[in-house]
Parts: C-alpha cells; structure tokens; sequence
C-alpha cells in the first residue's frame, strides 16, 4: 500500500505553505517572549502642540 501518487503529491506542496503559514501566525507570541517588559519601558510623545492652523485650513475649505 504506497497511496495515491496525486494524494502525496498534493501533501507534499501544501506541507511548506502550511508551514509557513504556522511560522507568520507564530511569529508575534515568540517575539513577545524576548521582550523586557518593565517600569522602566515607556514610550512617550514628545511632539509639539500645534498652532490649530490645520483647523483654520479645514474651516475654510468647507466654506469654499
């Protein structure tokens, strides 16, 4: 009994999609294992408040 030839063949080219379908789903939990999360990891914003010009723009061009 060696099984249908087109069986194994269809196995064995959807075996490296599946695999990597595995590893792209996988990839995030491993990369959080490496991560040292603590109190000293914060992110912060550090930009500048605007001057509200991008508002007087969005006024008057609704009026135009």
């Amino acid at each position: 009994m060696t099984g249908h030839p087109f069986i194994l063949r269809d196995v064995a080219t959807a075996l490296p999609r599946f695999a990597l379908l595995l590893c792209v789903l996988f990839a995030p939990f491993v990369a959080m294992q490496s991560v040292q999360a603590g109190s000293d990891a914060v992110i912060e914003d550090s930009r500048k408040l605007s001057s509200g010009a991008g508002i007087v723009l969005l006024v008057g061009l609704q009026r135009g």
